[in-house]
């Protein structure tokens, strides 16, 4: 789904969404945040890119349903994942945007049939197109003053990136002095790469020294440039193309993107020499079908073709929602596919003690990745797809480690075979499985279960939750198994001595985790309520919860009539609540950790000032860092109304990503001032318009994945 027609404003006529379309939501919002963590923070991506992006048309398909469903969080709402906290923060001056996508002749038609629309209406002229490879590497930024480089930052989300600076000084195709004549001020744009002869000279020289090899060159790109020493991203040979301007001072101005192009090679800059521009869209559909025919004879990745408007005019007129430009396109490959035989099914159990099945699979390379595991996600998919151990599948790739099983081979399976059936019994504690009418999960009920415990203790201490450094699912499986921790609330009673018993702990690492431990206690209660794991809560509601009752003591004595009166929770998580505190084992794990010096009353922004007493601010389209609830409560408590439609007593309208077109057209013929998020935040902390309150500033994004 294309963002244009996703209106996320709410509407009079919305209906509400039915609970298994909100449970659907929560798990695509946690499944994609996962991916996006493990791609661009971690660089070791956990399913196909094909995967990825259906997942991701099926999240925004259901949000632009049901507007209610969109979270701050949610991964339709945000570009990459936060920087890592290993390297020093770099703020980029021009945020370095995400990019839509099609997979098919009939996506970009849509996308141009928008194209030539708009600027026909603008009276602009036909639009050229300019296209390019999208390459399947590491976006970066590149600073030069007077000529001389000087920094070299990721993307990270977009806004801020890692300061890669020493790392990236060390790509040879880089030059630390641009050509002649030097602007004061040239910010370059591009993508870090590993030439495939590298990565496979890298590969063979892990082989013979017995070490491990790595995946594919992406992965291999993006973990050697984040690397603390910079010895070691120059021992990876990587290489760079660019495919924008940044930031820029003392720079010529340009009416076409091949210009651009055109300057930064004249300054000694890379350029890729198959950028090509053509004046009509079937060319550049051409141009994609070409690229895709011919990817595998290029020395770097790509996995798919972008397409640009290349008047540089013609892209300000176009715009672009708040996430990505509406001049660009990328054109994806379809993933490659191979078979494979599937040797077992086997099931998994989470925190909730849901049971995942997952496929074990005869280790294939697909895409240049060897894999030997994949999910299956519930008994339905796997009825769906009618796969059985002995079967061969079809393994569906797009450039990633972990592939999608399509289906079976049925003309290659044995005569013998008969359908998998799904387990009755847990698979980790013995405990009969149970499924609930509607629900497409099977659950273990038994909150005993080593699996749930360890889940729930690693999610305890989770960013989200109640961030303690250091304590990854390895160390809690350790700490579980030796019988230290049965419990979130164990972890406070830990002794270094226990620790220190521990082949490989040393006493630093042990003083450090449990000092992440001891600050943990001081957490607000907010963050103590989503580590619980109650079911249904997220962190607005959880917010709600502690501002509304003030401790946890108050939340647990409520009926479900309080707590479902509090703004944005309603009687599904007011249930889920009174049920979790009703169960006496969650009482007990409560009781432990107040006795722990747990704090259970630590609420944030409890009395906020009434900056928009008697003003009514309406919200359309999706913003980064609030979901509809959030938005909605922060202007109500800060005195104003918001409601679901625009008026001439409207103060001002907030603009997201993809707004209703009525109420940004109702605004527009009121005359009513129109924020974008920054305006937002300024209106919430002083109540006062900005100067300027219809001032945009959109960047190109980059056409990397």
């Amino acid at each position: 789904m294309t963002p244009e027609a996703v209106d996320a404003g709410p509407s009079g006529s919305e209906a509400a969404p039915p609970p298994e379309a909100v449970a659907r939501a929560a798990e695509l919002r946690k499944r994609l945040t996962e991916y996006n963590i493990a791609y661009f923070e971690k660089d070791q991506p956990l399913v196909p890119d094909a995967v990825y992006d259906a997942l991701m048309r099926e999240l925004q398909a259901l949000e632009a349903k049901y507007p209610s469903l969109v979270t701050p969080d949610s991964p339709t709402q945000r570009a990459g994942a936060p920087a890592s906290p290993l390297f020093a923060p770099v703020e980029h001056a021009i945020p370095m945007l995400s990019i839509d996508n099609v997979t098919d002749r009939e996506g970009l038609m849509a996308w141009y049939e928008r194209v030539a629309r708009t600027l026909e209406e603008a009276e602009a002229g036909p639009p050229s197109f300019i296209c390019e490879p999208k390459y399947d590497g590491l976006a970066v930024s590149i600073r030069y003053e007077k000529g001389v480089y000087v920094q070299a930052a990721t993307r990270g989300d977009g806004r801020v990136g890692e300061d890669v600076t020493p790392n990236v000084a060390t790509i040879a195709v880089i030059p630390g002095v641009l050509q002649p004549p030097h602007p004061d001020v040239l910010e370059v744009r591009g993508e870090v790469y590993m030439p495939v002869s590298e990565f496979e000279a890298l590969n063979r020289r892990m082989l013979a020294e017995g070490k491990p090899t790595f995946a594919n060159p992406r992965n291999t790109a993006a973990g050697s440039l984040r690397q603390k020493d910079p010895a070691v991203t120059a021992s990876r040979h990587l290489s760079f193309w660019s495919y924008q301007l940044g930031e820029t001072e003392g720079v010529p101005a340009f009416d076409t993107a091949r210009e651009t192009f055109d300057y930064l090679a004249e300054r000694g800059l890379p350029v890729n020499p198959i950028i090509e521009v053509h004046d009509d869209v079937e060319a550049a559909y051409q141009y994609c079908l070409d690229r895709q025919e011919h990817r595998y004879e290029l020395d770097y990745d790509i996995d798919g073709a972008v397409v640009k408007v290349n008047g540089l005019m013609h892209r300000a007129l176009l715009g672009a929602t708040s996430k990505a430009p509406r001049w660009a396109i990328a054109y994806k490959f379809p993933p490659e596919e191979k078979t494979t035989l599937l040797k077992d099914i086997m099931v998994s159990i989470g925190r909730t003690g849901r049971a995942t099945p997952f496929a074990v699979l005869e280790p294939v390379n697909v895409g240049g990745s060897t894999v030997s595991m994949a999910t299956l996600h519930n008994e339905d998919q796997v009825k769906l797809k009618d796969v059985r151990p002995g079967d061969t599948v079809i393994v569906r790739k797009a450039g990633d480690v972990i592939p999608e099983v399509v289906g079976p081979v049925l003309e290659l399976r044995p005569p013998d075979s008969r359908p998998w059936e799904f387990p009755t019994n847990c698979p980790c504690c013995g405990t009969p499985l149970v499924r609930h009418p509607g629900d497409a999960n099977t659950y273990c009920p038994n909150t005993a279960c080593p699996c749930r415990v360890e889940q729930g203790i690693a999610y305890f201490a989770g960013r989200s939750a109640m961030d303690i450094e250091g304590l990854g699912e390895e160390t809690v499986h350790l700490l579980v198994s030796e019988g230290l921790v049965s419990d979130p609330a164990d972890l406070y009673s830990l002794r270094a001595e226990d620790l220190l018993a521990f082949r490989g702990w040393k006493e630093k690492s042990v003083n450090s985790l449990l000092r992440a431990i001891d600050e943990s206690r001081n957490r607000p209660l907010a963050r103590l309520l989503i580590g619980l794991g109650i079911e249904h809560l997220g962190p607005t509601g959880a917010e709600a919860l502690a501002r509304r009752f003030g401790s946890l003591e108050a939340i647990m004595d409520a009926t479900p009539e309080e707590i479902a009166a509090v703004e944005g929770i309603g009687p599904v998580i007011a249930e889920s609540v009174v049920s979790y505190f009703s169960d006496p084992h969650n009482r007990e794990v409560v009781h432990k950790l107040k006795a722990a010096g747990v704090r259970t009353d630590v609420v944030e922004n409890a009395d906020l000032p009434q900056t928009l007493a008697g003003k009514s601010v309406v919200v359309t389209g999706t913003l980064e860092n609030f979901s509809r609830e959030e938005a909605e409560a922060a202007i109500k408590a800060r005195g104003g109304r918001s409601p679901g439609s625009v008026s001439k007593r409207t103060y001002a309208v907030v603009v997201g990503d993809s707004p209703g077109e009525s109420k940004l057209s109702k605004a527009r013929d009121l005359g009513v001032p129109i924020l974008d998020e920054a305006g937002f935040v300024r209106l919430l902390e002083t109540g006062e318009l900005p100067e300027d309150p219809t001032s945009d500033q959109v960047d190109e994004p980059p056409p990397a994945g």
